[in-house]
């Protein structure tokens, strides 16, 4: 089958499209896409349930961690206040993996907008198959409308004005004939007009989805740079409730990062799957919704030499009697016009009826070429197998990151908060008093305990 002009199955199409693919019972899936299969839906909910997995796993991970960490650590010498050995490690591993997730979410911005204009080159090019297929119908409907009213008119008008002439009637009549063959040909070009399927509508949908789904991860992007920039904040600030919060936030959003990882893993795996090999697919389902005959859809679908054009005949069959009434016209106007001056004013009318048919007549041959609408199919699947899919991959990196750094900020951060100074004054005093040196008696020390309100010296 012949590809569609500029695209060619990329790289990361091959490498997703060779992965193995297994059902629930892990028996092997073909990968050829069959979403309507349910051993092939199987195995893309196999592949959301793999994130699925990483999810509880790396919850069951920082659960233990954090319960060894509150629970296994060694009792404090009373009185100790020298700081906990690795605090400062603790600190700065939590803030790289912040970081880390900041780089994550740059890459993320970039993955969706790939693949909104990939799905935005979809809709145009959808978009404009649809103005093709108008444009062939309208061209059709006006050049037989046109034909039916100099049928009805100049036609008519020309025979009783010729009736004294049998010879220059019949030469009508032929005319007559021609224009009517004519106008039932043409009718049978206009091959889209009552298709249930309609391209501008299929772009709207399209559209639709993409507008939310693009909203929907430039929220979660946001949420995720707010919850690691104010956990920054936090740690800067030392601030345990800030740090707490952000915590609970953390864990949100590594619940929703595995999420869209899923989801994003699966819709690359189906998108490879799909473009490997696209032209079957789409002949099938275009043909069940629009019940078009196989030539006509291998024409333009595949449009090159070996599938002939299937409206060659009609258009043959309608050049011809063109060319036809063209010839008869220009007897008439000959013969007939000399005998019958009244005749004139309906011969030049229906000259001016067959130029303009003429002229449809090439444009309808322009649009009919598959040339058209099978540079449409081809941008359309540039635009979901390389950009989509490749924004695909860019949020599946996201996701990926995003969801190793929250991680690791989980692990970190109660370590972090654990290890802040107390904000309590009653604290600081006592700490305060029971840090001071022991001085010779009756010489009092120059108390730094002033800059704190509300603290008071006790009697010895």
């Amino acid at each position: 089958m012949g590809a569609p002009p500029g695209y060619r199955p990329s790289a990361w199409v091959h490498l997703l499209h060779q992965l193995p693919r297994a059902d629930f019972q892990l028996r092997p899936v073909p990968s050829g896409f069959a979403p309507q299969e349910q051993e092939y839906q199987q195995a893309l909910l196999l592949v959301v349930a793999l994130a699925g997995l990483g999810l509880g796993l790396s919850l069951i991970c920082i659960a233990v961690y954090l319960i060894r960490f509150c629970c296994c650590r060694p009792p404090e010498p009373p009185g100790s206040k020298s700081p906990t050995p690795g605090g400062g490690c603790v600190t700065w591993s939590c803030i790289v993996a912040l970081l880390v997730g900041c780089t994550g979410i740059g890459i993320g911005f970039y993955g969706n907008s790939e693949t909104s204009d990939g799905v935005s080159q979809l809709s145009s090019a959808l978009l404009h198959a649809n103005h093709t297929l108008s444009a062939i119908d309208h061209l059709v409907l006006e050049t037989v409308e046109r034909l039916g009213e100099a049928v009805r008119t100049e036609l008519t008008t020309l025979e009783e004005v010729l009736e004294p002439r049998t010879e220059l009637v019949a030469a009508a009549r032929g005319a007559r004939r021609q224009a009517e063959a004519v106008a039932q040909q043409l009718q049978g070009l206009a091959f889209w007009q009552g298709v249930p399927l309609s391209p501008l509508q299929v772009a709207e949908d399209v559209s639709f989805v993409e507008e939310y789904r693009w909203l929907a991860y430039v929220l979660l992007l946001l949420l995720e740079l707010l919850v690691c920039l104010f956990t920054l904040l936090g740690l800067a600030k030392q601030s345990k409730w800030l740090v707490i919060v952000m915590t609970v936030m953390s864990l949100l959003v590594l619940v929703l990062s595995w999420g869209s990882m899923g989801l994003e893993a699966a819709t690359a795996v189906g998108l490879s799957d799909f473009c490997s090999n696209p032209d079957p697919y789409i002949l099938n389902l275009t043909q069940e919704e629009t019940g078009l005959s196989s030539d006509i859809l291998s024409y333009y679908f595949l449009c090159n030499q070996a599938v002939s054009n299937p409206f060659q005949q009609r258009l043959t069959l309608s050049q011809r009697a063109l060319a036809n009434i063209h010839s008869q016209l220009l007897g008439l106007e000959r013969e007939a016009v000399p005998q019958f001056p009244s005749a004139q004013k309906p011969l030049l009318s229906l000259e001016e009826t067959l130029n303009v048919t003429e002229g449809n007549f090439h444009q309808l041959v322009a649009l009919l070429h598959c040339r058209g609408l099978h540079k449409d199919y081809g941008a359309a699947l540039r635009g979901l197998c390389e950009d989509a899919l490749e924004g695909l991959l860019f949020l599946l990196l996201f996701s990926l990151l995003s969801a190793g750094a929250l991680a690791a900020a989980l692990c970190s951060l109660p370590r972090a908060w654990a290890l802040f100074p107390p904000r309590n004054p009653s604290v600081l005093c006592s700490g305060s008093r029971l840090s001071e040196p022991l001085l010779p008696a009756g010489l009092e020390p120059a108390s730094p305990l002033r800059s704190f309100p509300g603290c008071r010296r006790r009697p010895h």
